[in-house]
């Protein structure tokens, strides 16, 4: 696909809507609203790369309460006629319909490629990607599981939700101060995840969300990069490609020299 002159793509993820607090949380969708109405004007296509939300799951009948202002401003983005993609994380994989019945927006919920301009792009939100982690990895299959998603399903809204956003706090509790720190190369998995990808295939761009860091990490002498998102619970990061080059940035300029760039 060739983008038009003048237009961009834009790649934004971990928006982690309704953490820590419903007052916290506000703050930050109306500055995440905001910035997608400022963008629409030269958006070709605008791709959200997961945790959306800090929980998510849709009953056959009922969604979580709330994000008014964010679901109404993506309904509005796609009935102008600029196509949105969405691809589930960790925090908001349970979906199963409503966004492309409601919204018009399609849903993933593995890495997928895309190609624009003649640059080849690997998407996805990241978790469960690369060596190790073993104990996340069993408990995204089981999360994953249609039997176990409708057994939870069976749990009333109250319970259930609940129960669901002790186990995201949680989540993020264990995590630590690790989101906070380069690992290095050969620690960081998802690079490793995306060498190993680029001994089958080239790509010229990984992007990922879910490490809430924000990294601009050359993959050797092959030209291609690694790009993980970062977060707008902190960095207010997001990348946008213009058609031959993609630039990683920041909505808060005090936040740029936060950037991980190698």
């Amino acid at each position: 696909m060739q983008i038009p002159p003048g237009k961009k793509l834009y790649f934004l993820s971990d928006f982690h809507l309704g953490a820590p607090d419903p007052t916290a949380s506000l703050v930050r969708e109306r500055r995440i609203v905001s910035f997608l109405e400022s963008i629409r004007n030269d958006a070709a296509e605008i791709f959200i790369v997961g945790d959306l939300f800090d929980f998510w799951y849709e009953y056959r009948t009922v969604v979580p309460k709330g994000y008014t202002r964010i679901l109404g401003k993506m309904a509005e983005i796609t009935d102008a006629g600029i196509p949105m993609h969405f691809f589930t994380g960790n925090h908001d994989m349970w979906m199963s319909g409503y966004f492309e019945q409601e919204l018009n927006i399609p849903v993933y919920h593995e890495p997928k490629t895309f190609e624009y301009n003649g640059k080849k792009f690997l998407i996805g939100h990241g978790d469960g990607l690369g060596p190790g982690d073993h104990g996340y990895k069993f408990i995204k299959k089981i999360f994953r599981n249609p039997v176990c998603q409708w057994l939870f399903g069976l749990l009333p809204p109250a319970l259930g939700v609940g129960l669901a956003n002790y186990l995201s706090r949680s989540s993020r509790a264990s995590t630590g101060q690790s989101d906070e720190r380069f690992l290095g190369e050969d620690k960081e998995w998802l690079i490793t995840y995306c060498k190993e990808v680029l001994n089958a295939s080239y790509f010229d761009f990984f992007i990922f969300g879910h490490r809430h860091l924000p990294i601009d990490f050359r993959l050797g002498d092959s030209g291609s990069r690694y790009i993980n998102l970062g977060d707008w619970i902190r960095y207010n990061t997001y990348a946008v490609f213009e058609g031959t080059t993609l630039t990683l940035m920041s909505d808060s300029p005090e936040m740029e020299s936060k950037i991980i760039r190698q």
